[in-house]
C-alpha cells in the first residue's frame, strides 16, 4: 500500500516517461516546458494567451520600476541630512510639493495608460480572428472535467471527460458552466482563466499552434480536492483529430471474452447508476463517461496514468487517493477484480 502523496509524485514521473510512448509521433516541446514554474509567464502557444503574456510582462516591468524608484527616494531620504546648526527646524508648509505634483501627475498617467492598455488586451482575447473549427461544452463538477463536443446533428454528438483534444492551428469555441460550486477554467499557456459559475455559462476560446498536450488545472478554491482538478488538453493535427473524433463517437466494443462479460455485467450492477458507456445499459449522467476510458491519458482528473493497475487501484483505494470524492471505495474479491480489469481494458 502506499500513501497517497508518494503514489500522487510517482504518477507525475511516470506520466512525463508515458508521454512520448503513448503519442510518440507528437512534438514534447509542450511537455518538456510544462514542468518548468511560471511557465505561462515566459511562454504562449496560442493567440488567446500571447496578449496577456505580454500583458503580464508589461505590468511586471512597471512594478519593477516603481519598486526601483522607491528604493531610490528611500535611500536619498535616508542618507540626506539636515544642517547640524538647526537638526529639528522643520521646512516650509509648502515646501517640496512640487515633487508631490510630480509624483501625482506621473503615477496618474501611468495608471491611465495600463487601463487603456488592459482594455485593448481584452478586446483582443475577447473574439478568434477565425470562425471557431468547433465548440465544446466543459461542465465542472467536484472534482472533474465533463466534456461534450457539439454538432449540429445530434447523432454526431459525443462525451468524454478531463482531457479535450483540439485540431491544431484552429480556434475553439469552449462553453464553460458548473454542476456544483463555483470552479474557474485555465490552460495558461493557451488562453486566460474564466470563471465557471452555477446557473450561469461563460465563453471563452482557445488555440494551440503547436501539437502537444497542455496542462490546464481549476483554478477557483472548490473543496478539499481542487488541487486535484487537472486536465489536459491534446493539440493534434487536423487528420489525427478527425480520426480521434471518428473513434470517439463509436459506441463501446462488445465483450466478448468470458471475464470481460462477467465484468460488463458487474460494471452494469455496482457502476451503471454514475458512469455511462455508450452500448451498453450503462447510462449514469453523475460521473464520467466510460465509453472510450482506454483513449485518455491520465484518471481522475489528471491525479494517476491510465494503467489497468491504477485503474483497479483508483476504484479500490480512491477515498485514500482522493479524500472526498463522491465515489465509495469497492472492495473486490479476486475474480471480480480479474473480471472488472477485464472489461476495462475492453474500452479503447
Amino acid at each position: 500500500m502506499h500513501d497517497s502523496g508518494s503514489e500522487y509524485r510517482h504518477c507525475v514521473a511516470a506520466g512525463s516517461a508515458f508521454f512520448p510512448l503513448a503519442f510518440g509521433g507528437m512534438p514534447d516541446m509542450a511537455m518538456a516546458a510544462e514542468a518548468a514554474p511560471l511557465n505561462y509567464f515566459l511562454h504562449s502557444d496560442g493567440p488567446a494567451s500571447l496578449p496577456t503574456m505580454h500583458l503580464g510582462w508589461v505590468f511586471t516591468a512597471v512594478v519593477v520600476a516603481v519598486l526601483a524608484i522607491i528604493a531610490l527616494l528611500l535611500a536619498g531620504a535616508l542618507f540626506r541630512k539636515r544642517t547640524l546648526a538647526a537638526p529639528r527646524t522643520v521646512g516650509r508648509e509648502n515646501e517640496g510639493m512640487r515633487w508631490i505634483y510630480i509624483g501625482t501627475g506621473l503615477s496618474t498617467a501611468a495608471l491611465f495608460a495600463l487601463a487603456v492598455y488592459m482594455l485593448i488586451t481584452l478586446d483582443k482575447v475577447a473574439q478568434p480572428t477565425q470562425t471557431p473549427a468547433l465548440a465544446v461544452t466543459v461542465t465542472a463538477y467536484d472534482w472533474w472535467w465533463k466534456v461534450e463536443y457539439d454538432d449540429d446533428d445530434p447523432s454526431r454528438r459525443f462525451v468524454t471527460a478531463n482531457e479535450i483534444h483540439i485540431p491544431v492551428g484552429r480556434p475553439v469555441r469552449v462553453r464553460l458552466q458548473s454542476a456544483d460550486v463555483i470552479h474557474a477554467f485555465w490552460a495558461p499557456r493557451l488562453a486566460g482563466k474564466t470563471q465557471m459559475i452555477p446557473g450561469l455559462q461563460n465563453r471563452q476560446w482557445l488555440q494551440a499552434d503547436a501539437e502537444g498536450i497542455y496542462r490546464g488545472q481549476c483554478v477557483q478554491f472548490c473543496g478539499l480536492q481542487h488541487a486535484h482538478m487537472g486536465f489536459e488538453i491534446v493539440a493534434q493535427s487536423p487528420v489525427a483529430f478527425q480520426a480521434w473524433q471518428d473513434a470517439q463517437r463509436k459506441a463501446a466494443a462488445p465483450a466478448s471474452e468470458p471475464d470481460a462479460a462477467a465484468g460488463r455485467k458487474f460494471f452494469i450492477e455496482q457502476c451503471a447508476g454514475c458512469h455511462s458507456v455508450r452500448g451498453t445499459d450503462a447510462g449514469g449522467k453523475h460521473a464520467p463517461d466510460l465509453t472510450h476510458l482506454n483513449s485518455r491519458r491520465m484518471l481522475a482528473a489528471g491525479l494517476l496514468t491510465n494503467t489497468a493497475e491504477h485503474r483497479i487501484e483508483w476504484i479500490t483505494r480512491v477515498q485514500a487517493l482522493k479524500p472526498g470524492a463522491r465515489m465509495p471505495a469497492f472492495a473486490l474479491t479476486p475474480g471480480e477484480t480479474a473480471a472488472l480489469s477485464a472489461f476495462l481494458s475492453t474500452l479503447d
